[in-house]
C-alpha cells in the first residue's frame, strides 16, 4: 500500500511537471523522464503500433546517465519479433522479466535483441486505446523489488501517456475542439477539472462528475460537450457557495481569484489549497499552468480538484498513532508532554498528578504479563472515566501514567478528585487475580500559573510527593509541598 501511495505521488508530481511545459512532445518526454529519475531504472521508453506495415517504432525514451540510447536503431520493429508480447498484452497480462536468461531458450529473436540493449530485466506495459493495443512502453533494469506493483504503477499512467499523445496528434493536425477532449482523459484523477483563460475569465469545463453536477442544478446538465463560458469566477463562487463548508468559504474564494493568480503562480509549478465540501469530504483544489502568451503571461491554466477523503484519513491515522499510546488509546508520553507543555507556556494553572500501579511487577510474576496488560488497561480506563475531555490523561510508560487538570487550584478541590479516581479503581475487577485490589500511589503539585515553568520542574516535584505516598498502605494521594 505504501509503495501504491508513494506511486500516486509521483504521478501528481510528474502530470504537474509535464504541464509545464509548452508542446506535447516537451510534455511527453518530461512526463517520462521524471518518472525515469524517481523510480529508478536505466531506460523508459514507448513504442507505437503502425498496423498497416506491421511494425512498432520507438517514438520516445529517456535514459539515464552513461546508458547508450537506443531509439534510433528502434524504428519499425517488425511486431513478429516480440509477437509472445502482444499476446501476452491481448490476456490483459503485462510482461514482466526478471532475469532475460530465462527467455533465452524460448524466445531468443527476443533475448538476443534486448541482449544487446544491455537488458538484464525488463517490465512492459500495453498502451490501449479504443480497447485495442496501439504500442506499448516500458522500464528497463528497474529496482528488483516490487515488479507486480510497478506494473501496477505502469497501468495507472498508461491512460495518461494516451492522453499525452492523442494531445500530440491534435496539436499536430491544429484541431483545438481535439486539444481540449484530450484533457478528459487527463481528468481520471480528480472530481472536476476546468481549462481556464486566465486573461479572457472564459473557460471549458473538462470534467465534472455527476453529484457536483447535481449540486449546481440543471443548468450544467444541459451545456454543449465543447461549450465556452464566460466568467470563470462567477462559476466557482457559485460552486463554492453551494459546496465548501461555510467557516472555509472565504479562504476558498480568494483561492480561486484569477486577478492575482499570475503573481501567485510565479516560479511555481502548482498551487493547491485543501478544502472540506459538503458532497466528496476532503478535497484539494490545484492550478496547473498549461501555457502562456507570446509576451510571456499566464494564459491558460487547468482548475482541478481531487477528493484526498482517503488520504486524509490514511494522515489522521498515522497522527493518532503517532501521538497514541496503542494499548491505552491514551495520549502517549510526547503527545501528553507537549500538550501540557503549551497550557504551562499559556500559563494556564492546573494540577498535574502522577499515577503508579503499586507492585505491579509482583502481579506479573504471579499471574502473568497479559494480566498486567489488563491493569493498565483498566486503570487508563478509569482515568479517563474520573476527567474531563479538557483534561490531559497520558501513559508515561510501564505502569506510570500522568493527568493535568488545568483549572484545578484548591486543594480540597483536588482530593475531592483523588477519592473519585481511588473510588473507580476499586472497582476493577480482574478475575484471574481472584478478587486481589489494584493499589495505586499519586504524587501531585499544583501550578498557580505566575511563573514561568516546565513540564520537567512540574514533573519532578510530583515524583517527590509521589516518593512519599509509597510510603502509605493502598491507594493513597500526597500533594508537594515545599517541606519536601
Amino acid at each position: 500500500m505504501k509503495t501504491i501511495i508513494k506511486y500516486e505521488l509521483v504521478i501528481n508530481e510528474a502530470l504537474r511537471s509535464a504541464l509545464n511545459y509548452n508542446t506535447p512532445d516537451e510534455q511527453i518526454n518530461e512526463f517520462i523522464r521524471f518518472f525515469g529519475r524517481h523510480i529508478g531504472s536505466d531506460r523508459i521508453y514507448i513504442f507505437e503500433d503502425c498496423k498497416e506495415r506491421h511494425g512498432t517504432d520507438n517514438t520516445y525514451e529517456w535514459c539515464a546517465q552513461g546508458v547508450i540510447p537506443e531509439i534510433d536503431r528502434l524504428q519499425n520493429v517488425d511486431m513478429d519479433v516480440i509477437k509472445w508480447w502482444y499476446d501476452t498484452f491481448s490476456k490483459g497480462k503485462s510482461i514482466i522479466i526478471t532475469d532475460i536468461e530465462d527467455i533465452k531458450e524460448e524466445h531468443r529473436v527476443s533475448y538476443d535483441m534486448l541482449k544487446a540493449q544491455n537488458v538484464r530485466n525488463v517490465v512492459v506495459c500495453p498502451l490501449r486505446y479504443k480497447d485495442e493495443i496501439s504500442g506499448f512502453f516500458g522500464v528497463d533494469n528497474p529496482p528488483k523489488s516490487d515488479y507486480r506493483e510497478l506494473t501496477t504503477f505502469l497501468d495507472m499512467i498508461g491512460t495518461l501517456l494516451i492522453s499525452f499523445l492523442k494531445l500530440r496528434n491534435s496539436f499536430i493536425k491544429s484541431n483545438k475542439e481535439a486539444k481540449l477532449s484530450s484533457y478528459s482523459s487527463l481528468s481520471k484523477i480528480y472530481i472536476s477539472m476546468h481549462l481556464v483563460d486566465v486573461q479572457t475569465k472564459r473557460y471549458h469545463i473538462v470534467k465534472m462528475t455527476d453529484p457536483i453536477l447535481e449540486c449546481l442544478g440543471k443548468d450544467f446538465k444541459k451545456m454543449g460537450e465543447y461549450e465556452i463560458r464566460d466568467d470563470f469566477c462567477g462559476h466557482t463562487k457559485n460552486i463554492a457557495e453551494k459546496m465548501c463548508m461555510e467557516s472555509q468559504l472565504q479562504e476558498l474564494l480568494e483561492f480561486v481569484d484569477l486577478s492575482t493568480l499570475e503573481e501567485r503562480l510565479l516560479g511555481e509549478n502548482s498551487m493547491v489549497h485543501e478544502f472540506s465540501d459538503k458532497i466528496s469530504g476532503w478535497c484539494r483544489s490545484r492550478f496547473i499552468p498549461v501555457d502562456y502568451d507570446e509576451n510571456g503571461r499566464l494564459l491558460h491554466v487547468l482548475f482541478c480538484i481531487e477528493c484526498i477523503e482517503e488520504e486524509k484519513k490514511r494522515e489522521n491515522r498515522l497522527i493518532y498513532l503517532a501521538r497514541t499510546d496503542l494499548m491505552t488509546g491514551l495520549c502517549n508520553r510526547g503527545s501528553g508532554e507537549k500538550r501540557i507543555t503549551e497550557f504551562l507556556k499559556e500559563k494556564t494553572g492546573g494540577l498535574l498528578c502522577l499515577i503508579d500501579c503499586d507492585k505491579f511487577k509482583s502481579i506479573n510474576d504471579n499471574y502473568g504479563h497479559s494480566v498486567g496488560d489488563k491493569v493498565i488497561i483498566a486503570v487508563a480506563e478509569k482515568l479517563r472515566k474520573t476527567c474531563r475531555d479538557s483534561d490531559v490523561v497520558l501513559r508515561l510508560g510501564g505502569d506510570e501514567f500522568a493527568m493535568f487538570i488545568p483549572g484545578m487550584l484548591e486543594q480540597r478541590v483536588a482530593e475531592k478528585l483523588f477519592e473519585r479516581f481511588f473510588e473507580n479503581i476499586r472497582q476493577i475487577d480482574i478475575i484471574e487475580m481472584q478478587g486481589k485490589n489494584i493499589e495505586i500511589s499519586l504524587g501531585a503539585c499544583f501550578y498557580d500559573g505566575y511563573e514561568e515553568v516546565s513540564f520537567d520542574q512540574l514533573y519532578r516535584k510530583a515524583d517527590r510527593a509521589m516518593y512519599q505516598s509509597k510510603k502509605q498502605k493502598g491507594c493513597s494521594a500526597v500533594i508537594y509541598g515545599e517541606e519536601m
